[in-house]
């Protein structure tokens, strides 16, 4: 099948699997923005997805996304150093009108993975995971948390953690490197482009990436210096009887 042998199908692959991805980005950024004004309303979007089916369904496509995408990086990656022989040796200057970050974006995008794999350890690994063990509630720091309090999580893994700062800042550098040269990839290979749209999509996905980076990054620091109003007891006492 001409989609998944060649390299024409593969980095069409690439492409839906990435815009996919970048949707994902915009509706978490959004559910961040909900906290910096709301713990509680943030909490009611966590309580929506829970484990309910959707939400499941939902994890899963994104799981599926993020291995597609990165599997079909590697192949690709591995199909270039094939192609290019031991040319890829002899120089190591950057080709002119060639962007650092097409040059390293498998490099990139390892980062990216390695940070979302950290994120899920601190966030989803104690939210829907432990509800799909049974559990309502885990201990951090000494305190029982609800699974969907996820404005308790927040507070405690950012508020006044400068590792988690600068961990979770460095991964906003990669990404938006990732994404300025991804997004209009993307478009190129979709085919939705000519000699007019072609630099516009460029400047489009600098801007994209910068308006989703930028307000990652923000929210974050928001988070390190005053965390999030947490709803007073929000399920804690309730969780604490049934431990």
């Amino acid at each position: 099948m001409w989609l998944l042998n060649s390299s024409i199908g593969r980095k069409l692959i690439m492409s839906i699997s990435g815009l996919f991805l970048i949707l994902f980005l915009v509706f978490h950024l959004c559910m961040n923005i909900a906290a910096v004004f709301s713990g509680e309303a943030y909490n009611t979007v966590c309580e929506l997805l829970g484990t309910n089916w959707y939400a499941l369904v939902g994890t899963l496509v994104l799981a599926a996304g993020v291995v597609i995408h990165f599997v079909y990086a590697l192949i690709l990656t591995l199909q270039n150093r094939k192609a290019r022989g031991n040319d890829r040796y002899a120089t190591s200057a950057r080709p002119k009108g060639v962007e650092w970050a097409s040059q390293n974006m498998f490099v990139l995008g390892l980062i990216v993975i390695l940070f979302m794999i950290l994120h899920f350890s601190q966030f989803w690994y104690h939210m829907m995971f432990a509800e799909l063990l049974g559990n309502h509630a885990v201990e951090l720091g000494g305190a029982a948390i609800g699974t969907t309090n996820g404005a308790a999580f927040i507070d405690y893994y950012f508020k006044g953690n400068v590792l988690n700062l600068v961990l979770y800042l460095v991964w906003y550098g990669a990404l938006w490197f990732h994404l300025t040269h991804g997004f209009w990839s993307a478009i190129h290979t979709l085919g939705w482009n000519n000699n007019i749209w072609l630099s516009r999509w460029e400047c489009i996905s600098k801007w994209v990436a910068t308006i989703i980076c930028g307000l990652f990054a923000i929210i974050t620091i928001i988070f390190f210096v005053k965390g999030v109003d947490v709803p007073a007891a929000n399920m804690i006492e309730e969780v604490i009887e049934s431990l």
